[in-house]
């Protein structure tokens, strides 16, 4: 089987699952990632451009793209509601339990405080950091309304690359199959050209803000 045929058997696969539960599968994927510390351990982005490789149409591209938007401000206002609940008993409970992430805790709050509004923004491409600020700004006292106004393009513009770009790569391919031998090719660099480019990204952008964080 060459790499053409392994991936329309992966695409025909996605595709065979119904949209409305590849799209809700992803939004709940989305949202818990961005809940507390889950986003440690659940693998929204990939999720979420495997789902957007069944898409076929506009309609399903922009259900996709409501769903991980809605799911993530959910989990990020379920961080937010625990920060404001718990409050300064998550720093001495972290302390005590796990003193590597009271050290993560403690970073993002120092950046919170450093940088504000601009913070929550970018925390949600900074890895670690966009499942920690929001128990972070709930602790702080900011108002829920200040914390959304920041978060929300931050989620969409997130939202709108990875769904987009899962699409283009399968749209691509299959368009390319059946007149290209290597369209697989053409497929994989697409997908690795972007995580490429998030990776450096995500890379600069911690390196521009550790010396707000420290």
């Amino acid at each position: 089987m060459d790499v053409n045929d392994w991936i329309t058997g992966f695409l025909d696969v996605v595709q065979s699952v119904e949209p409305w539960l590849r799209t809700l599968i992803a939004g709940i994927a989305i949202m818990l990632e961005t809940s507390v510390l889950l986003g440690l351990v659940v693998p929204g982005d990939t999720v979420v451009i495997v789902a957007a490789t069944g898409i076929e149409d506009v309609v399903q591209w922009a259900g996709l793209v409501g769903a991980c938007v809605a799911g993530a401000l959910v989990g990020e206002s379920i961080g937010f509601a625990i920060g404001r609940w718990l409050g300064p008993r998550i720093d001495a409970f972290l302390a005590r339990r796990w003193p590597r992430a009271a050290e993560r805790w403690g970073r993002a709050e120092r950046y919170l405080r450093r940088r504000g509004g601009p913070a929550i923004l970018l925390s949600r491409f900074l890895p670690v950091a966009h499942s920690l600020v929001p128990l972070v700004v709930g602790a702080s006292g900011m108002a829920y309304r200040r914390f959304m106004a920041w978060t929300a393009p931050a989620c969409l513009a997130w939202a709108l690359a990875y769904a987009s770009v899962g699409w283009l790569a399968a749209g691509s391919f299959r368009e390319l199959s059946e007149r290209l031998h290597g369209a697989g090719y053409v497929f994989v660099a697409i997908i690795v050209a972007f995580l490429a480019v998030v990776w450096l990204g995500k890379r600069w952008l911690v390196r521009r803000e550790s010396r707000h964080m420290d």
